[in-house]
């Protein structure tokens, strides 16, 4: 006997199409609704009382284009920093199974959560002059860590680097580990089949962690005040800048915050769900 599928009409179409798309009941959807609105209101804000007309003579003042480079150069340093050792710890994290792997994964991801001043007296405690290492640093090699540009990209990868190890973890974990070992079987060392086929096969999410540690680092400030200071060239960064204004011209922290929302919201839009699905289908495209 024949069994044939039922012919579908237009209507009936139209139907499974807009069953298909899901659509939100509406007290749910006016939920939604006010939720945008919350979030988009506050910049709103901003672009409304922003004065457009002073914005190029705002960023061209030589103070606020020595913070702007400083700031672009500490979160590049950062962002190496990030790829340089979080690459390596999702790594561990995603591929190795060792006793407290959840604690340690807790431990290296807890500056995300922690108020960003807090991060900044923690670094003051451990690498300041009598910190629990930094007392080591300065009488034995002389080095003195707060308040020093160094100060700034050491506090703005602790507070980055987060972002890269958990969409690189999240990647390395959906990928197939048959790829390693067919390459391991074909002769291939561990550092070979990892710079090869590892790397290249996460690189989407490997561009997206950066791009995130990287817009993050760029607007660290609470860490960076604490643990570095606020010293013009050396120190003050955009986010810092911004700070001083709104105390003495609040126009100008209008500016300098529509500046830095414009990179963030950028950096956001420019990802989307290709470079933040992390995923090996990702990765490969």
């Amino acid at each position: 006997m024949n069994f044939t599928a039922p012919h579908r009409t237009a209507p009936h179409r139209m139907n499974e199409r807009r069953i298909g798309r899901g659509r939100l009941p509406v007290p749910a959807l006016g939920l939604a609704v006010v939720a945008i609105a919350f979030f988009a209101l506050p910049f709103v804000g901003l672009l409304w009382r922003a004065p457009w007309a002073d914005t190029w003579n705002v960023l061209s003042e030589p103070a606020v284009r020595t913070a702007l480079r400083l700031s672009i150069i500490c979160s590049l340093w950062a962002t190496g920093l990030s790829l340089l050792f979080g690459v390596p710890l999702a790594w561990l994290l995603a591929r190795v199974d060792f006793p407290g792997r959840g604690i340690v994964r807790a431990l290296c991801t807890l500056s995300m959560v922690l108020p960003p001043v807090v991060g900044g007296v923690a670094l003051f405690f451990a690498l300041g002059r009598r910190g629990l290492f930094g007392q080591y640093l300065d009488r034995w090699f002389g080095i003195q860590l707060p308040f020093s540009t160094t100060a700034v990209v050491i506090a703005q990868t602790f507070v980055a680097m987060p972002f890269l190890v958990l969409t690189v973890e999240a990647a390395l974990r959906q990928l197939d580990r048959r790829y390693d070992a067919a390459a391991r079987t074909l002769g291939a060392s561990r550092w070979y089949a990892f710079r090869r086929v590892t790397l290249p096969a996460v690189r989407s999410a490997l561009i997206a962690g950066a791009v995130l540690a990287w817009a993050r680092a760029l607007g660290e400030f609470g860490a960076t005040i604490t643990f570095a200071g606020n010293f013009p060239g050396t120190t003050r960064t955009i986010p810092l800048s911004t700070y001083l204004a709104l105390q003495s011209e609040p126009q100008d922290a209008l500016i300098l915050s529509l500046l830095l929302i414009a990179v963030s919201f950028g950096v956001l839009v420019g990802l989307r769900d290709r470079w933040l699905g992390g995923g090996p289908g990702a990765g490969a495209g």
